[in-house]
């Protein structure tokens, strides 16, 4: 994040120095590239309700387009890291689950977005000031993962719960957004989304336990329920491990740089430059006409 912030601050410097030659020099510039960074919130069986302080970084980059002055487009890849641990619990029988996971993943999402205000005739008349919605689709590669015994473990190979599930779902990305333009090229934008998901598998935890006799692995075996580990007796067959009734989710919350590529992709002001005066081989004629 600081890192991020001294590359914003050098920019706008940048921009502010810079801002009286752009406007002799201006062309129009349809795509965007989008970078930020932010936090990640899990929410699934292993975090406390209404518990939104322990985020965890995420960082993205992608490219937009706008289509009309209010409507865009945009691909996004995202880095972002989950977390969620009984032993944190606010009930007492979830700390003796002893159940936890961490999880390194990625998204690829694409989304559309409606601003609130219409941006002008050219991309450097814009509002200085907009709000958006925005909603789409996206892939995400997920990969619960815990320690046991000083060994970190990939949870999904093991099947702690008897399902073979997928590691790379659909996810639904929806949320609002505001922008603030900075320069004649760039904006800074804040933006919270939550993604919904069709699994409940993101923490490796939904239904109930099998029992230490379902498993021939003993690793398995043992990350299928951790009670022993505290003292406590194996839970038996059928007893409630998660709640398969809810899905698992995550919301991120980001800080944006906004910047116009140099490209109009061959629209009608391509190549087209405004630092170009009239030519002044030209005379007057005595009616007033223009002859060059």
């Amino acid at each position: 994040m600081r890192k991020l912030l001294v590359v914003f601050a050098l920019v706008l410097l940048a921009e502010v120095s810079f801002a009286q030659s752009f406007y002799a020099i201006r062309k129009d510039r349809a795509v965007i590239l989008v970078v930020g960074t932010g936090t990640s919130t899990y929410f699934g069986e292993l975090a406390n309700p209404g518990d939104y302080i322990d985020a965890k970084p995420n960082i993205n980059a992608g490219l937009q387009l706008y289509f009309t002055p209010r409507i865009s487009a945009r691909a996004e890849l995202t880095w972002f890291t989950l977390e969620g641990t009984d032993s944190k619990a606010d009930d007492a029988s979830r700390v003796s689950r002893n159940l936890s996971f961490k999880s390194n993943n990625l998204e690829l999402g694409f989304t559309g977005a409606f601003n609130l205000f219409p941006n002008g005739n050219r991309y450097y008349r814009r509002p200085y000031f907009n709000a958006y919605g925005f909603g789409g689709f996206g892939l995400l590669y997920y990969n619960p993962t815990t320690e046991y015994q000083g060994t970190k473990y990939a949870l999904q190979p093991l099947n702690t719960e008897g399902a073979d599930y997928s590691r790379i779902g659909l996810v639904i990305p929806f949320g609002l957004g505001v922008r603030l333009k900075a320069g004649p090229n760039f904006n800074v934008a804040i933006e919270g989304g939550y993604r919904k998901t069709f699994t409940d598998y993101l923490d490796d935890v939904s239904t109930v336990h099998l029992g230490p006799s379902a498993f021939s692995d003993p690793v398995a075996a043992a990350l299928s329920d951790r009670r022993p580990e505290l003292g406590k007796l194996a839970k038996p067959t059928g007893t409630q491990r998660g709640n398969p009734d809810n899905d698992d989710g995550y919301f991120l919350l980001n800080l944006k740089i906004e910047y116009y590529l140099p490209w109009d992709l061959g629209g009608q002001n391509s190549g087209r430059t405004y630092s170009k005066k009239r030519s002044a081989n030209y005379r007057y004629n005595r009616k007033g006409g223009i002859r060059r």
